[in-house]
Parts: C-alpha cells; sequence; structure tokens
C-alpha cells in the first residue's frame, strides 16, 4: 500500500501526450490520427483500469482496518504509506493504529526499518517519573548517532534531546583546544541547567559520554531521575577514562592500531586530541552494524579531545552516588571488551545491568529495536 495514498494524485490521473506517427498515404490521410486516438483510447482505459483495481484495493485494506478495530474510523495520515494493527490493539484508544515505516522494500541489515517488529507503544507515560531522555554520545561522535534512537523514542510518546558535546557533531569549537571535561561537557551542563525547577530526564551516556553524565550527575543529581551507561566508561572517584583504558592495556590490539594522536601545539607537547583510523572504524566500533551507518560514521566522526580523557572526576556518594544508575553491556564490542564493562560494573555497582545480545561497540545502530526495548524498560522501573 506504500503507493496507493498516491494513485489520487492529479499528475497519476493526467494523460500523457502520445506522440505523432508519421502517415502513411496507403492507409488514407487520416488513418494515423485514427490509430493515435485508438491508442490514447485503448491507454486511457488501461489507466483507469489501473487506479480502479489501486482504488479497491485501498478501500478493501481500509475495510479490514476498521473491522480490526471495532468499526471505528480510521484517518489516513499522508506522511505514513502505510499503519500496521497490533493484535492487542483493543487496548488502544479507538480509531487509532500504531505509527510504522513505509511498507517499501527495506534492507534486512537494518532492523529499524522492519515495521512488524515495532516495539509495542501501549505505555502510560503519565504514570512515569519522566518521558524524557537525554543522550550523550561518545568520543569522537556526535548527536547523529542517535537518530535511530530519536525516531523510536518519540514514536512511543517520549521526548528525546541528543547533545552535541563541545567540539563535536556540528559544534563548531576546534577539538584541539579543549582543555577541561567541564569545557567539553558544557553543552550538556547548560542544557541541564535549563531545565524547569522539579524537571527530570534520564540520562544516557555511550562510550567516553558516560564519564560526561558521571560529571553532569556530580552537578545536578535532583534533575536526573535515572542515568543510563550504554558500553560507557562508568567510573570512580579520582578516577580518569585513560585510567579505566589502561586496565586493559595490552589485550586490546585494535584500539591501539586505530589510535592516531593528534599533536597541534607541536610534538614536544602532549597530544591534543585523538583521532581514530577510518578503515579500522567498521571493526573496532560498527562490526554489527549496517554498512549505511559505517558509511555515516566515517564522514561524520570527530576526533576526540585528549585532555578530558586524562582528567580525573570527582564523585561524591552524596550526588553522584544518589542517582539511580543502570548499565548495559554490549557482547560483541570490540572496542570496550566485556571484560573491562564487567570490571567496571564490579567496581562500581550499578542498580541492575542489562545485556543487549549481538550488541556491537554501537547499539544504537546494530541492535536499535532492542537498545529502545531497554529504555523503556528502565524508564517505568519504579523507585525502589
Amino acid at each position: 500500500m506504500g503507493n496507493l495514498c498516491t494513485c489520487f494524485d492529479r499528475e497519476t490521473v493526467e494523460k500523457r501526450p502520445v506522440a505523432k506517427r508519421v502517415q502513411h498515404h496507403q492507409n488514407g490521410p487520416n488513418s494515423s490520427n485514427r490509430w493515435a486516438r485508438a491508442r490514447s483510447s485503448r491507454k486511457d482505459k488501461l489507466d483507469d483500469a489501473v487506479i480502479q483495481e489501486q482504488a479497491l484495493a485501498a478501500a478493501i485494506l481500509f475495510r479490514q482496518h476498521q473491522q480490526q478495530n471495532g468499526g471505528a474510523s480510521l484517518p489516513f495520515d499522508r506522511a505514513t504509506s502505510l499503519r500496521y494493527p497490533n493484535s492487542s490493539s483493543g487496548s488502544k484508544k479507538a480509531g487509532q493504529l500504531p505509527r510504522s515505516s513505509s511498507a517499501r522494500a527495506r534492507s534486512l541489515t537494518d532492523p529499524l526499518l522492519q515495521p512488524h517488529q515495532l516495539v509495542n507503544q501501549d505505555i502510560k507515560l503519565d504514570n512515569l517519573e519522566t518521558n524524557h531522555f537525554v543522550l550523550v554520545h561518545g568520543g569522537g561522535f556526535g548527536a547523529w548517532c542517535w537518530y535511530k534512537t530519536i525516531a523510536l523514542l518519540e514514536e512511543g510518546g517520549f521526548k528525546a534531546t541528543a547533545v552535541d558535546l563541545t567540539g563535536s557533531g556540528i559544534h563548531s569549537f576546534d577539538t584541539n583546544g579543549i582543555t577541561s571535561l567541564s569545557q567539553y561537557a558544557k553543552p550538556l551542563t547548560d542544557f541541564l541547567e535549563k531545565l524547569h525547577e522539579g524537571e527530570k530526564v534520564i540520562l544516557v551516556g555511550h562510550d567516553f559520554g558516560g564519564a560526561c553524565i558521571s560529571y553532569a550527575m556530580e552537578l545536578f543529581p535532583f534533575k536526573i531521575a535515572k542515568a543510563v551507561f550504554v558500553a560507557a566508561a562508568m567510573l570512580t572517584n579520582g578516577q580518569s577514562t585513560l585510567d579505566m583504558f589502561s586496565l586493559q592495556a595490552g589485550s586490546n590490539d585494535l584500539m591501539r592500531q586505530a589510535q592516531i594522536f593528534v599533536y597541534a601545539n607541536g610534538n614536544d607537547h602532549p597530544p591534543t586530541a585523538i583521532d581514530l583510523d577510518k578503515s579500522l572504524l567498521r571493526d573496532l566500533l560498527f562490526n554489527q552494524s549496517p554498512s549505511k551507518d559505517v558509511a555515516l560514521a566515517s564522514v561524520s566522526m570527530r576526533p576526540i579531545p585528549f585532555a578530558p580523557v586524562l582528567e580525573k572526576l570527582s564523585l561524591s556518594d552524596e550526588k553522584y552516588g544518589s542517582v539511580r544508575r543502570f548499565y548495559i553491556e554490549t557482547p560483541e564490542d570490540n572496542a570496550i571488551p566485556t571484560v573491562l564493562q564487567e570490571s567496571m560494573i564490579s567496581s562500581s555497582p550499578p542498580e541492575k545491568v542489562f545485556r543487549l545480545k549481538g550488541a556491537d561497540h554501537s547499539p544504537f545502530f546494530s541492535r536499535p529495536q532492542a537498545l529502545h526495548k531497554l529504555f523503556v524498560e528502565i524508564s517505568k522501573l519504579p523507585p525502589p
């Protein structure tokens, strides 16, 4: 039904001009005109027949939707090619169908675009402590990496905000000029500071974004309902991200091969940033992800500022420790292997640990539906 709605478009109904043919005198001076009229007439009938068949198919499908929803009248949304009724639709509002993506053929490597797998969004958002997710990308990434997650959250009625940290994504600042974690995380802390009084969010951090949300949790614990670490640096007090990565020193050859240190201040000064070898991105970060997302990353990723990676966090039990924490493990991760993830979990146990089967270091690409389900599940967890 992906194109059924377009069958009523004026351009579809209009007749195309018939090409003129050279007259053949043996058939008489008007024979070619009669032939052209005959062809045009046959074509008009064929066009009309196709339109009628398409309209009939649309009517039948529309009637099926009505029957499945108790005969209620269902509006057509021009922005959506096809809507998929859910077998449990009786619990939904009368006359509504769950939104989905187009019925056109999609790549089987991208689970986000398989409508039959969409998450049942029959959730009472009013009963949640908050329905607002704030998504914080990892080192080198940007807000762009959350595009699937944003779409799924908003599809279910949640609010999603993805921030570009300083020098990341489309943020114009030069990565080499970042000298502290507070400077790097400023777009996040500015956003949290501007939240209305009493408003809370669920803070999600990926990769190096884990250190950033930890820093924000120490500053604004009363504005954060829950914190979710997705294959992220979950540090302890006095620990830096470099300290965490040093725990696997010598065991991750791929990471060492991919790192390219940038010395913007000269080789006699410390590195200012870390870039990643584009030829190794797939193996390191996207070994289970669709090719088109790898292509997006290859043209969108930026260097990682080095100074914030060195900075040791100051985290207190009264502030950082008062925020409910959850960790999502990614077992196919080549950047932060499971052993390192479990080491961080053991050093600072969160409230609950989830294991995202089949996920690489970028589950928002490799397992977007499953990641979304976990986010929804975490949002519904009541206070302990």
